[in-house]
């Protein structure tokens, strides 16, 4: 059986906080193209004494095996039109579950609970020009590359420039 088969989405528990804050705050763990500089100690664990979802964004747990914390995607609302909301997502895995096949499945399982839930009919995501494997993720998912978008994103020193990827209600749809 594949990873794929044992992956699902679930809100973040008290116990994942200790892993959740290794995605962010060990540039190991984080990797070449997760970390953006040292944040504020204990901040996620305030967020989520607060609540991570909301009705512009959030975030949930990619678990695996036994309910195991694989890592997280998130959420949030970005506006392309002055009445056209939609959704930008991203994700972060542990360093030693990458390349396994959850990223793919976690961002398509994300997109379809977000068509499910919200009524937004377009979800989005951007990732580094130099990530390859995150585009191969997005693209098997189901995503469609839109273009590039020149110095975009800063990091490690340097603008870079991002590959912008979509899915509309309608591509997840005509996929099941």
């Amino acid at each position: 059986m594949s990873n794929r088969d044992h992956t699902h989405l679930r809100p973040v528990a008290e116990k994942d906080l200790d892993q959740l804050e290794r995605l962010y705050e060990d540039p190991a763990e984080a990797g070449d193209h997760g970390f953006f500089g040292f944040r504020n100690p204990g901040r996620l664990r305030q967020q989520w004494a607060d609540g991570f979802l909301s009705a512009q964004g959030g975030r949930l747990v990619i678990a695996g095996d036994d309910d195991r914390f694989v890592g997280e995607v998130q959420w949030h609302e970005v506006m392309q039109g002055p009445a056209s909301p939609c959704w930008n997502i991203g994700i972060s895995l542990l360093t030693a579950e990458r390349g396994k096949g959850y990223g793919k499945q976690a961002q398509r399982q994300l997109a379809a609970y977000l068509f499910d839930h919200t009524k937004v009919n377009r979800v989005e995501a951007g990732t580094e020009l130099s990530n390859v494997a995150e585009q191969r993720a997005l693209e098997g998912a189901g995503f469609t590359r839109e273009g590039v978008l020149r110095g975009a994103c800063f990091r490690a020193g340097a603008w870079r420039d991002m590959v912008m990827y979509s899915m509309l209600r309608s591509d997840l749809a005509s996929r099941t």
